[in-house]
């Protein structure tokens, strides 16, 4: 029998959490997934928006941190991805217990980082051209001139974050990290496969059919190699806990 384990699941840029509920009906019942919704959206649109990418993984870590259950790991999809490290990196420095794994999904690592792409993209126009170029918005959405807006709005504060991001060079972090990528991407391999810079354990990097919403266009077969690498990573641990015992 699988050990339980909670993921914590990180959205995309303009996206609220609720992207990832569909997945508790697909993933095997021993993996509890649990969207992390951010400041400024869904169940959380009375709250200001955070702006900045230090402070906004520092509050996150800290409400995470009042919840962490003992076997967890983080996900997160492009800009999510970014914040997954970001927390595992507050949680590595109060020397709290790891995650057992962090999976990254369509982001590049932290040191190839384009800070200025995303403070370059301003105004209207502009953010619906990048949002097209994504692919990952349905065109429901730009046919509705409120929730455009909507959308937008969030758009712009979340590139404002990613944009804030600085590169700094980190003590690695102790854990599996497993990366995800489309083979459709505007992504390049180096960007993706630089994530191993970050870690001093196992490493992983699987491509999929399809743009930088690989993890729709090919939901049935990633899924099935996300919970193929969150075993691996359990058993791992496992592993090194009878060694150490």
């Amino acid at each position: 029998m699988a050990i339980a384990l909670t993921l914590f699941c990180l959205p995309c840029a303009g996206a609220s959490a609720t992207m990832y509920l569909r997945w508790r009906r697909s993933l095997p019942s021993w993996i509890s997934v649990q969207p992390i919704e951010l400041p400024g959206r869904g169940s959380r649109l009375h709250e200001l928006p955070q702006k900045n990418y230090d402070e906004l993984t520092a509050r996150l870590c800290d409400e995470l941190v009042a919840m962490r259950p003992e076997r967890y790991a983080f996900f997160g999809h492009s800009m999510g991805a970014l914040l997954a490290y970001g927390i595992t990196q507050h949680i590595s420095t109060r020397y709290l217990p790891l995650p057992a794994a962090l999976l990254i999904s369509g982001c590049a690592a932290p040191n190839r980082q384009d800070s200025e792409r995303y403070n370059n993209i301003k105004g209207r126009a502009a953010l619906i051209a990048d949002l097209r170029k994504q692919g990952g918005t349905p065109e429901a959405v730009f046919d509705n001139p409120e929730l455009l807006t909507m959308t937008l709005d969030l758009l712009s504060v979340d590139y404002r974050v990613c944009g804030s991001f600085q590169h700094a060079q980190l003590p690695f972090l102790p854990i599996p990290i497993h990366v995800f990528g489309g083979r459709a991407d505007t992504i390049k391999v180096s960007e993706l496969d630089d994530w191993r810079l970050t870690g001093n354990r196992a490493f992983t990097l699987d491509w999929f059919e399809g743009g930088h919403f690989f993890l729709r266009q090919s939901e049935e077969a990633f899924l099935s190699m996300l919970t193929r690498r969150l075993t691996e990573s359990l058993n791992g641990v496992a592993r090194e806990a009878c060694a150490t015992a």
